[in-house]
């Protein structure tokens, strides 16, 4: 689980000043990205492993360009349901296109011979899936929260449930893969009846 948050941290970041100001996040978040997009490229990291990356430096560019262009966008008071939807949509978006986003975390941690196994696409499937349901889960409480006046409480609730549920699932998930690859692995081979 602790190897996908640097992949969230210009997130933080922007999340962080965002609440001084929204320009300020997006510049934050995008310079975050870079220097991280830049490290991992530095270390070898491909481009086909740094979908979220990728993604985070497009939203902070387009984020940031309609801040600095119009400061006083109603957009400003949105940007939490906006990146949660951008989010989503990366998640959504690379299944689509059969890239999971969590490939590239994957590939950092797993032996070069599995990544061209159907077994790891799907298990990288499932766990996209994962963060993509959490991250829309969040953005679609953050706007209805948002509409109805909701307390404050109930924002800080969806972002828990929200990142949580899929960090609880990509934390044991490939716990039940492996064991369930290892019970197959120890049954005796089955013998043909002549």
């Amino acid at each position: 689980m602790l190897a996908y948050l640097p992949g969230f941290a210009p997130w933080i970041v922007a999340g962080v000043l965002t609440s001084f100001d929204w320009r300020w996040g997006a510049l934050g978040g995008l310079v975050t990205g870079l220097l991280m997009m830049l490290n991992d490229r530095r270390r070898g990291v491909g481009f086909d492993a740094l979908v979220l990356e990728i993604s985070t430096l497009a939203y902070f560019v387009v984020i940031g360009a309609v801040a600095l262009a119009r400061p006083e966008s109603s957009l400003a008071d949105h940007t939490d349901v906006i990146s949660f939807v951008w989010l989503g949509g990366t998640a959504w978006g690379s299944l689509v296109v059969w890239s999971p986003f969590t490939l590239g975390i994957a590939k950092r941690q797993t032996p070069r011979e599995y990544w061209d196994t159907p077994g790891f696409l799907q298990f990288n499937n499932y766990v996209t899936s994962a963060w993509g349901a959490g991250f829309t889960f969040i953005a679609v409480s953050l706007a209805v929260a948002g509409a109805v006046d909701a307390p404050a409480w109930v924002g800080i609730t969806a972002h828990v449930v929200g990142l949580v549920g899929p960090a609880v699932f990509t934390k044991v998930y490939p716990a039940r893969v492996q064991a369930r690859l290892m019970a197959l692995a120890q049954q005796p081979p089955v013998r043909a009846v002549p």
